[in-house]
């Protein structure tokens, strides 16, 4: 489990020496640059034991485009693995650089960063190790030389828009009808994933409208405040300073129920929102899949096809045996090659669903006794705050009814 608390500003902190740790924290972050040129780095700090890193500890400078890099690779050369999801770019300018975006920001790239580090096997990843050890120099190289569409040639380029007509083409005629696995537990596994995708939106949907409803209600308490205390100004004696007494207990409750909506934002709304992400990371390992197993098949296939034809040449064209075995074997090569790498995306996939299942448990359940334990807090505040204002309120109405016997 990822602890949100360690998502906060500050450095990583040492376990045990006698075990192999990596612990990493994301801190710091500064605006550079102006205008549309402008962007935010982090500072990446890094404390571990294990003997493959360059010393204990390093501190490099990253930025966004940087932890792009490091998903992408990990995407690329690690198919059947979940690769933690990152936080999603801001689609509004005025909001890319807002304090609030900035931190919320800074927290997934840190989850993002140490759930990396905690997998067994993207722990060691070499991409890893450059990310938290390359200086921003040798980065920057790494992340420009990452091949793109715009560095293809233009051959290439038109390559593969033609694949992708023909591929269009097919599926409209109905002549692509990709083959798909009928394993039960795979379907199984599927439809869960599906399910928990559409509760997990609808919960993150409807904790961002408890954030706003509970801002908005902070925001009327303060205004509230202000409107009784202008009142009690007012009205002066026991109900002036009975209302100027409301007043600042609404102002104090405005304060409470603005941070406890911050606390939501960051510690409830955010993490849902992240498993929603990471729901997409593990359907993008299910495209993998459902590719790797189509391929198989069609090299399959194609293996038998030119078996067959390799038995037609040895009555037809002895003389072209030769060249039709080196085929065969090739194709024979490749198909078992294509079968080996999809056993080991399953293989891979069954135990990350596993690995999954207990983090997500952990993670939502202690995500839930941090709302309920701030919510219980809130409520117990808000009771204090409105209780206290009864001695005054009594005193008030004493006063009053002594002022009505007293008067003729």
């Amino acid at each position: 489990m990822i602890s949100r608390q360690s998502s906060r500003a500050g450095g990583p902190q040492s376990p045990p020496a006698d075990q192999p740790f990596l612990s990493i924290s994301v801190t710091d972050p500064v605006k550079l640059g102006n205008g549309v040129q402008s962007y935010i780095s982090y500072r990446v700090s890094t404390k571990t034991n294990m003997q493959e890193y360059r010393g204990s500890e390093k501190i490099v400078i990253r930025r966004y485009s940087d932890f792009v890099w490091l998903h992408d690779r990990l995407v690329e050369k690690h198919k059947g693995l979940f690769i933690p999801p990152l936080p999603e770019k801001s689609a509004v300018e005025k909001f890319r650089f807002s304090a609030e975006f900035i931190e919320v920001r800074r927290r997934a790239l840190d989850v993002f960063l140490n759930r990396i580090a905690s997998h067994p096997q993207l722990r060691s990843s070499e991409d890893l190790k450059n990310f938290l050890q390359a200086d921003e120099e040798a980065m920057e190289k790494a992340r420009l030389l990452e091949g793109s569409i715009f560095k293809k040639k233009p051959t290439d380029i038109m390559q593969m828009f033609k694949e992708v007509q023909t591929k269009v083409t097919d599926v409209v005629l109905g002549k692509d009808k990709p083959l798909e696995e009928s394993d039960p537990q795979y379907e199984k596994m599927k439809h869960y994933v599906d399910d928990l995708e559409d509760h997990l939106s609808e919960a993150q949907k409807q904790s961002f409208r408890l954030v706003k409803r509970q801002r908005e209600l902070g925001q009327g308490l303060a205004d509230f405040g202000k409107a009784v205390k202008a009142l009690g100004d007012c009205e002066g004696g026991s109900l002036g300073k009975a209302f100027s007494e409301l007043g600042g207990q609404s102002d104090f409750l405005s304060v409470k129920l603005q941070l406890q909506a911050q606390d939501l934002l960051m510690n409830f709304e955010e993490p849902i929102k992240e498993y929603v992400r990471i729901i997409q990371s593990i359907k993008a390992v299910m495209v993998d899949r459902a590719q790797a197993y189509r391929l198989q098949k069609d090299l399959s296939e194609a293996f038998k096809l030119k078996e067959l034809n390799l038995e037609k040449m040895r009555l037809v064209r002895p003389d072209k045996v030769g060249e039709s075995e080196v085929d065969v074997k090739e194709m024979k090569v490749q198909s078992e090659e294509a079968r080996a790498r999809f056993q080991e995306i399953v293989k891979l996939m069954d135990q990350e669903m596993e690995r999954f299942q207990e983090e997500k448990t952990k993670d939502l359940g202690a995500i839930l006794q941090d709302f309920a334990r701030t919510q219980a807090q809130l409520a117990a505040d808000t009771a204090d705050a409105w209780r206290s204002l009864l001695p005054e309120l009594d005193k008030c109405t004493q006063e009053d009814m002594q002022t009505l016997n007293s008067s003729p």
